[in-house]
């Protein structure tokens, strides 16, 4: 799709510019021309003139004496002295005591600036004003020369702020979308019926007027509607929440009156309302609300009940945060679906990839499964930037092309930063690093059913980590057992074993692991009940899944304690097992530790052949 950008000038842009200009001519023209004429000289031309008789009038104002001469044609301008007898000697002179005016500008100059040249600025700027709203309102019927539309009020205050797309050989399809099959397939029908809405109408179906595009940020949600569009080879009108808040009350409902009008004017069209929870939150009665979104809220539902679906406009809206929007505009017909934009499964990332590599120079020898595999959770926009990322990584070293070895790179520069360059670790911190690590891997490797490791490293990232621990399923795992996530935490702990058993003290490199082992083990008992002293009993809730998750507690003061104590019991118990795991294992811990050491990075197969070897 393509954006047709028109310059948009409001009724507030030209009376600025008109001000500003004769603000400019009142302090820098009008005092020239008024002045031009008026000549400063020194005290001794005075007394000269004095003596010769040759002043007509003369004042004296504080500091400064004007006087002309006898013919009153030339104004002269001099400093006051330390001269008592000038007076007199002026009056013997025979000049003439009274006011000297400097604004001696003839009656037609006066005229012509003082009147004229405003009016003629402000009648230019009118005309302008005049022809710009003319232009848009000959061209609000096609969506080809339109980008802004508006109420034309004040400031453009009142107006909307969508961005029109039209048809473009480069626009966005359907296939340009990788990785969200389900999401597509629902969509489909919406193309299919602005495409050919008689094959719906013949059996009585009608379009959904609305379509909720939810999921975490990076999904491709944005890309999806305009790939809708693009299929449907309609206009799409794109506007974000925000833009429909002001300052002033009611200005927002405006905007949504004008964004409907424009929209029905121009269907079949596609409206697409990017984080539609910045004006569609739950209404709670509050004092303190804030009535401006509420009215825009309550126009948006007004509008979506009051415009005809079988004229082929469709609004589509997206957002992070589902749960937090009104019910009322949840409600079928308002919008009728709410379609899941989720994070790709090992498939779908495999085929994003695919998308983007497309557009970068690869290797041959470049395993974009096994990229997939590595890249578990992560969402589109960022398998996006590992493509990125790697293609720059390959101009740094001199390639042509991206290797397999860039796209690895890619992976962990995302996760866990760029390489420290000028990180200095003592020897012993070296070696610290190297055993937690290893303490993780081992661990790991001990136990069933735990992903094989699949990378050891003790480099330093930007993000703060000394060294890290990759584990890799096979495939992506929907569903975790009790013995799964225990497995984890054992897992979790095994840096901090590790380090106990080889150093016999403590270091603050096991922090993450210790929140990554407390929050897993917190779930377990309050959420997933694998407690057997609440059962299957919901003890906290989660607002805000798609971003972060936030938890609160939903149970009594007592019950919170009790929760701690199984939750520190179950990390200790699994810290306990983590350390006997590598008491029984600790000459392979040597081994794997030492070499690690040495090489700073090894592979998933080179530990299991370390450790086979043992």
């Amino acid at each position: 799709m393509q954006e047709m950008k028109t310059p948009k000038k409001s009724l507030l842009y030209y009376c600025l510019i008109a001000l500003l200009i004769i603000m400019l001519l009142n302090i820098f023209v009008f005092p020239l021309l008024q002045n031009m004429h008026v000549q400063e000289v020194s005290y001794n031309v005075l007394l000269q003139m004095a003596d010769d008789k040759n002043i007509g009038q003369v004042e004296i104002d504080g500091d400064e004496i004007l006087f002309t001469d006898k013919d009153n044609k030339q104004i002269y301008t001099t400093g006051t002295m330390n001269d008592p007898d000038l007076v007199q000697r002026l009056y013997d002179s025979g000049a003439d005591f009274r006011t000297i005016t400097t604004d001696e500008m003839s009656p037609l100059a006066y005229f012509l600036f003082s009147f004229v040249l405003p009016t003629a600025l402000f009648g230019f700027f009118g005309w302008l004003i005049f022809r710009q709203m003319k232009k848009r309102m000959n061209g609000g019927a096609n969506p080809m020369n339109s980008m802004t539309f508006g109420m034309g009020g004040m400031g453009g205050l009142g107006s909307g702020n969508a961005k029109v797309y039209v048809k473009s050989a480069d626009g966005i399809k359907f296939s340009d979308v990788a990785g969200e099959d389900e999401a597509k397939e629902l969509l489909q029908e919406i193309v299919d019926f602005l495409h050919a809405p008689e094959k719906f109408r013949d059996i009585g179906a009608s379009l959904p007027k609305g379509a909720l595009l939810s999921g975490p940020p990076g999904t491709g949600k944005t890309l999806l509607a305009k790939a809708v569009a693009g299929e449907a080879e309609v206009p799409f009108f794109s506007i974000s929440g925000s833009e429909f808040v002001e300052m002033f009350v009611g200005m927002g409902a405006a905007k949504v009156r004008d964004l409907f009008k424009q929209a029905n004017e121009k269907a079949p069209c596609i409206v697409f309302i990017d984080e539609i929870d910045a004006i569609g939150k739950k209404r709670d009665g509050s004092l303190g609300g804030n009535d401006e979104r509420e009215q825009t809220l309550n126009q948006l539902l007004t509008e979506m009940d009051g415009f005809d679906a079988s004229k082929g406009v469709v609004i589509l809206a997206a957002t992070n945060r589902p749960e937090a929007l009104d019910p009322a505009l949840l409600r079928p017909g308002r919008f009728d679906r709410r379609i899941p934009v989720e994070l790709p499964d090992l498939k779908g990332r495999e085929e994003i990839l695919r998308v983007h590599a497309k557009k970068i120079k690869t290797a041959p020898d470049v395993d974009l499964h096994k990229i997939a595999r590595t890249s578990s959770g992560a969402s589109g926009a960022e398998l996006a930037n590992i493509v990125n990322e790697a293609a720059l990584r390959a101009v740094r070293h001199g390639r042509k092309s991206a290797t397999q070895e860039d796209f690895e790179e890619s992976i962990e520069t995302v996760i866990a930063g760029y390489r420290k360059k000028n990180a200095i670790m003592s020897d012993k911190e070296k070696m610290i690093v190297a055993y937690h690590e290893v303490g993780h891997a081992l661990v790991a490797a001990k136990q069933t059913d735990s992903a094989p490791v699949e990378k050891i490293t003790i480099i330093p990232r930007t993000s703060g980590a000394l060294g890290y621990t990759m584990q890799v399923d096979e495939a992506d795992k929907t569903l975790l057992t009790k013995q799964e996530l225990l497995n984890k935490i054992a897992t979790f702990t095994g840096g901090r074993a590790a380090e106990e058993l080889i150093f016999g003290e403590y270091t603050t490199g096991a922090s993450n692991d210790i929140e990554q082992a407390t929050k897993l083990a917190r779930a377990m008992i309050t959420r997933y009940g694998m407690s057997d002293s609440f059962d299957m009993v919901a003890l906290e809730t989660v607002s805000n899944q798609y971003l972060g998750g936030d938890s609160s507690l939903a149970c009594s003061l007592e019950t919170q304690t009790k929760i701690d104590e199984q939750v520190v019991a179950l990390v200790a118990e699994q810290h306990k097992k983590a350390y006997q795991i590598l008491s029984d294992n600790v000459s392979a811990l040597h081994k794997i530790a030492k070499h690690l050491y040495e090489q700073e990075t090894i592979t998933g197969e080179e530990f299991m052949h370390l450790l086979q070897s043992q």
